[in-house]
């Protein structure tokens, strides 16, 4: 009988959620920095075999929001609570259960298994993480616990026997050959976004957005043109720097990467707009993408 389902992640930013979802998939969906909120949108990647079908969903990390996106970033995240057949709560060896304990209540009324995965274990020791564990026992009860070390690739092939085995039977619900449900212009805009969180600091990364204009592709080439949205003129002038070098520095990262996901050659241009508070704007962030529906 064939197995397919729905996986969802959920969790706090910083605890390794996009790493994770990188090493089950088994290629670069979501990116993976150091950086807070770094997933703003759900993102699917279908992993096949032959007995089964999963489709894992990686969410924007759980936070109390502090402007419009970030609501709709938690709104995201909830979403992901009523149609998975498993759910994969992911923290680590630091972050203390009370910080999103609204979330938490949400998350113990559920029927469905729920995986307790506790990540980046290679940064504490065997005494520290029984405890660990016994804590959020108190908080999750029904919760299976498996602690894993997403940077060393430890636990993570036991994580997965277990996500198999909780599968329903089920007719898989993609192509066999769909990596994800996310088109191609998604992922070069979330491409270019990881070099701004890479090369600038502080707010800047946040108040940013990219929309592809233009995406024209040939059977040995890709042309792109892009926009980065930014909330104020100050914000312009450092996305660009003194002449242009810093925009040239990150849409050369960008094109290097691009062509290496996509395996084309690929020609990138990127322009820089100024559109003020969009973070705040229903009707923007509706034209961004940001609807959980």
């Amino acid at each position: 009988m064939h197995k397919a389902g729905f996986v969802n992640i959920v969790g706090n930013p910083n605890v390794g959620k996009s790493t994770l979802m990188n090493l089950l998939v088994g290629e670069r969906i979501s990116i993976a920095t150091f950086k807070a909120q770094t997933t703003r949108h759900r993102i699917m990647g279908i992993v096949n075999d032959a007995e089964c079908q999963i489709v894992f969903s990686d969410t924007p990390g759980v936070l109390k929001p502090n402007y419009k996106m970030q609501e709709m970033m938690l709104a995201f995240s909830e979403s992901a609570l009523s149609d998975a057949d498993v759910l994969l709560y992911v923290t680590d060896v630091v972050e203390d259960p009370l910080k999103n304990k609204d979330f938490l209540d949400k998350v113990k009324e559920m029927k469905i298994p729920i995986l307790l995965v506790i990540n980046k274990i290679d940064e504490s020791n065997q005494g520290d993480l029984n405890d660990i564990v016994e804590k959020w026992y108190g908080f999750l009860p029904n919760a299976e616990i498996l602690p894993v070390s997403a940077k060393n690739k430890f636990g993570i092939d036991m994580l997965m026997k277990r996500i198999k085995e909780l599968l329903p039977d089920s007719p898989p619900y993609f192509d066999k050959e769909q990596l994800t449900d996310k088109p191609a212009k998604f992922f070069v805009s979330e491409i270019i976004r990881e070099k701004i969180l890479l090369y600038y600091d502080k707010e800047i990364p946040y108040s940013v957005e990219v929309v592809v204009e233009s995406f024209r592709e040939s059977e040995t080439k890709i042309h792109i043109n892009t926009v980065i949205y930014v909330e104020r003129d100050s914000q312009k002038g450092i996305i660009i720097g003194h002449q242009g070098v810093a925009l040239k520095k990150v849409s050369t990262e960008a094109r290097k990467t691009l062509e290496k996901f996509f395996g084309k050659r690929v020609y990138l241009e990127t322009f820089v707009k100024v559109d003020k508070d969009w973070r705040n704007s229903q009707r923007e962030l509706d034209n961004f993408g940001y609807n959980p529906e």
